[in-house]
């Protein structure tokens, strides 16, 4: 088995916090808009989607997000994954705005599904990726950035 880099994905979020509840402090992360480069895959990710994050009291938020991007050729992709984000200084830091996080500073780890009817990106309803995250400050609300490979 190999991973190969397939696209990174950026998203600007909008932040939206719903608090402590029975199942731990929720968080929505409304995507704004973003952009997905790479060489099979670039384009721009549309606003609508969101990240429904649950932070438990372990020290790690599981992920649950959903979206689309629209290819700058115009065909339209369906993303859809869930993950896990552990909760490191560096990670807390990014969230409230004081800096970047890096890849190695936090356990960032996703698994995409991406869904076409578009004949040229039939490939994606076949094909396994993972990812990796980390989070950049900005405003009006954080950026998060994906490094996506293709699982062969």
């Amino acid at each position: 088995m190999e991973l190969t880099y397939e696209f990174t994905l950026k998203a600007t979020l909008d932040v939206v916090s719903i608090g402590p509840g029975p199942f731990g402090d929720r968080t929505i992360f409304e995507v704004t808009g973003g952009e997905v480069t790479g060489e099979r895959l670039s384009g721009n990710v549309r606003p609508g989607g969101a990240d429904w994050l649950l932070a438990a009291p372990d020290g790690y938020g599981r992920l649950d997000v959903r979206g689309t991007f629209t290819t700058d050729d115009g065909a339209h992709v369906y993303f859809q994954y869930f993950g896990v984000i552990e909760y490191t200084e560096a990670a807390e830091a990014a969230v409230a705005g004081e800096r970047a996080s890096d890849y190695h500073e936090h356990y960032f780890r996703t698994a995409p599904r991406l869904e076409s009817g578009d004949p040229r990106y039939s490939w994606v309803n076949q094909t396994l990726f993972v990812g990796e995250g980390r989070v950049h400050p900005a405003e009006p609300g954080p950026t998060v950035e994906y490094r996506v490979y293709r699982v062969s």
